[in-house]
């Protein structure tokens, strides 16, 4: 038996019974309601593994929680408390060499949490929000819209961890969709890839009425500068079209006299998932442009035929700043080619994290 199959091996009850555990060893150190979030998101960082944006995310809400409870003092306390909690409910029981392993793991784990500790801001580790809407405007993706119990702080272009009770202790990044609305609440854009456990659960699974957790709110590089108004090229490759529709909304809200050209990436017209509300945006102000580009619809029209990148730099003008979000083999090369069509370096902004 192996450290990833022991955790495997426990049930729902471990997490209040690590509860008690800290609680025996240290009275008041941290609120029971809070408990399970931090001893799935623990065990899941114990195990590592992950991918890096993955692991960046299960680091930034560690980090706020141990800050916020004050933990760091008794991080020791905690792993501890988490792998005998782990050693009690695991089947069949610890070996000495499983028992070093954990052990090792958790030391690991706990080093990681001290130092996202020491780079992260104070504030809520998490925000519970309730699932209002569930679309499915294509097979593979969905549109999630939640409402954060309290307003959650965020501005157009971040990223913020998600976690499905499904699956706890997975955290996952998604980009806001919208601006921050009126009424608090947060569209979430999810494409269900292969081998992409939280993003099924997400797409084919969770349903209205259905709590999630959204973590801290974190700039991916994305962010409007507030001290520019260049007229914008925004280049979007599936879900990515989050982030972008997202400064379409910001500049909406406050418009500044600056143009907006938007290039929306698909293979086919009918993978253009969000095509209702972007022709909305572009009848409602006529500084937007919206562009589709498909890279497999050999029925588009030839202006539109192509991937967004390329249509993209048909319309860019030197007055841009130019914005790129999409999958990663969409940006792997994106700079590159900017770059190489005299966009200058200070002109290109790309997600840092996601």
């Amino acid at each position: 038996m192996n450290l990833a199959a022991a955790w495997s091996s426990v049930d729902d009850r471990a997490a209040g019974d690590f509860w008690c555990t800290v609680e025996d060893r240290r009275p008041g150190l941290l609120p029971n309601r809070e408990a399970p979030l931090l001893f799935h998101a623990l065990g899941q960082l114990m195990l590592g593994g992950d991918d890096r944006a993955g692991r960046a995310a299960l680091l930034l809400v560690l980090g706020r929680a141990y800050r916020r409870y004050d933990l760091l003092p008794h991080a020791p306390t905690i792993g501890d408390a988490l792998l005998a909690t782990v050693a009690r409910h695991s089947c069949p029981p610890w070996t000495p060499s499983l028992t070093l392993a954990g052990e090792r793991a958790m030391g690991r784990a706990t080093h990681a949490v001290r130092r996202a500790a020491a780079r992260v801001g104070d504030g809520p580790a998490w925000w519970p929000a309730q699932v209002i809407g569930h679309e499915r405007p294509s097979p593979d993706i969905a549109i999630l819209t939640v409402r954060p119990w309290r307003r959650l702080p965020h501005q157009p272009g971040q990223a913020v961890p998600v976690c499905t009770p499904r699956l706890p202790g997975r955290w996952r990044w998604l980009c806001p969709a919208n601006a921050p609305r009126a009424d608090g609440t947060v569209e979430l854009h999810v494409r269900a890839v292969p081998a992409g456990t939280v993003s099924h659960h997400l797409t084919h699974e969770v349903r209205p009425g259905e709590l999630i957790w959204l973590g801290p709110p974190a700039n991916t590089g994305l962010g409007l500068d507030p001290a520019r108004t260049d007229d914008l090229l925004l280049v979007a490759g599936g879900t990515g079209l989050a982030a972008l529709r997202a400064l379409v909304e910001q500049v909406a809200a406050a418009p500044d006299g600056r143009r907006v050209t938007l290039v929306v990436g698909a293979r086919t017209f009918t993978d253009l998932y969000d095509a209702i509300t972007l022709d909305k945006l572009q009848h409602a102000h006529d500084w937007l442009t919206v562009v589709p580009a498909f890279s497999h619809d050999p029925s588009a029209e030839p202006r539109e035929q192509g991937d967004a990148l390329t249509i993209a730099l048909q319309h860019h003008a030197a007055s841009q700043t130019v914005y790129v979000c999409g999958p990663p083999l969409m940006l792997a090369g994106a700079r590159l080619r900017l770059l190489a069509a005299d966009v200058p370096a200070d002109h290109i902004h790309l997600p840092v994290m996601l």
